[in-house]
């Protein structure tokens, strides 16, 4: 049988030797062997460990494809996920000062997808298997918040009662002020009797909100999420941050790279997680693709006292960016885009030239390349930190500072 030495780890953190082949759930440095289907090492066996493996805190990990990284010690995670950024940033020829990285807590994820179908015996609820459509159900799940954690017997009942005999359901869950916010799609057509059984089952439940595809069922409580002085209620399967630490912590990034700014342009605005706590101290602009996102925006800054005005505008920044006219009359702006990252929207800010722009990323290739358009029109690249509030997976978050050079 064939030896391997792992060279690195690829970006979904496979191993990776020379080949290239691809074994998972190893470390750089690690001689491995195994069966090669393709360029894939299967029934991997670790010869020589790294000094960097350490025991899953998670029984479930072998199975569960929830985290892809517990094997690794939480210095090589911070390590490595900072290099990613920093190799994504040194292909275009920029480098950059890093914070200390903001790694989240276990037990914290307020928020998760979870799979739920029927069974012979019953229902499950979990994550899918590694590479797999298969159900692992997670009792001792080391990832989410312990609230977070009632979701699952729940999403065991909704499947139970209202999953198709072949289908599964997919149920979003989320923490909030008023208990479990589930949004719930994949599942039978809403009719009468249904609606009473889910109504029901919120009541047995004591859950917040329950929505079905695109229909709230019952509101028992105001799902509402604080963001800074304000409490906002989102549409139901919204983006939020993963965890209360990841949030606070790129909040507080935004809120620095941002100080002494009087008209702020938020992009990429979400529900107002930096639109309505930066109005403290200034106006604010939130623009947001989702129409409901912005009227949770609109509610909330209404129902808050002290802060200054915020507006806001839904509008796809993706085809209908905002031009330099309607960015003149800011000092600063925030984005925090999706994977795609915010090419056309940074072509035009670099157009305006709005003084300060703090960035918030979730793909470390796509901003690298929204930062080297940004260094070439004029703006410093400052201190960067990387935000780790997907706890053992291959996912990176980040937060940096550009300041226009003359400003």
């Amino acid at each position: 049988m064939s030896h391997y030495i792992i060279q690195r780890l690829g970006h979904q953190g496979d191993g990776i030797a020379d080949g290239p082949v691809y074994a998972p759930l190893t470390l750089p440095g690690e001689v491995v062997t195994g069966v090669l289907n393709g360029t894939r090492l299967t029934d991997v066996r670790i010869e020589e460990p790294s000094d960097t493996r350490v025991k899953p805190p998670c029984r479930h990990f072998k199975s569960c494809g929830g985290c892809q990284l517990q094997h690794a010690s939480d210095v090589f995670l911070a390590k490595w996920k900072t290099e990613i950024v920093g190799s994504a940033l040194a292909a275009h020829d920029l480098n950059a000062e890093f914070a200390p990285i903001a790694t989240s807590p276990a037990h914290a994820r307020r928020r998760a997808t979870l799979t739920a179908r029927r069974t012979k015996k019953g229902a499950m609820a979990g994550f899918h298997a590694k590479g797999s459509d298969v159900i692992v159900e997670i009792p001792d799940c080391q990832l989410l918040h312990p609230d977070l954690m009632r979701a699952i017997p729940v999403a065991e009942a909704l499947a139970l009662h209202s999953a198709s005999r072949k289908g599964t359901l997919s149920v979003a869950a989320c923490l909030s002020t008023g208990g479990l916010d589930l949004h719930v799609t994949g599942g039978k057509p809403l009719d009468g009797p249904l609606r009473i059984q889910l109504a029901q089952l919120a009541e047995a439940h004591d859950l917040a909100r329950l929505s079905w595809e695109d229909e709230t069922v019952t509101q028992r409580q105001a799902p509402e999420q604080v963001f800074g002085a304000a409490r906002v209620t989102p549409p139901p399967g919204a983006f939020l941050q993963a965890t209360a630490e990841g949030e606070a912590a790129l909040l507080a990034d935004v809120i620095a790279a941002t100080a002494g700014a009087q008209r702020i342009v938020d992009l990429f605005a979400g529900c107002g997680t930096f639109s309505l706590p930066l109005a403290t101290g200034a106006q604010v602009h939130a623009v947001e693709g989702d129409a409901a996102m912005i009227a949770a925006i609109e509610a909330g800054w209404r129902k808050t006292s002290g802060l200054k005005q915020v507006s806001s505008e839904a509008r796809d920044l993706f085809r209908r960016p905002l031009l330099p006219d309607e960015l003149a009359r800011f000092d600063a702006a925030v984005l925090d885009p999706p994977r795609a990252g915010a090419e056309a929207q940074v072509a035009e800010l670099t157009r305006a030239q709005v003084p300060r722009i703090a960035y918030v990323s979730c793909n470390p290739v796509t901003f690298a390349r929204d930062a080297a358009t940004l260094v070439a029109a004029g703006y410093g690249l400052g201190q960067i930190r990387v935000v780790d509030q997907f706890r053992w997976s291959a996912h990176i978050e980040l937060v940096a500072d550009f300041r226009l050079n003359s400003a």
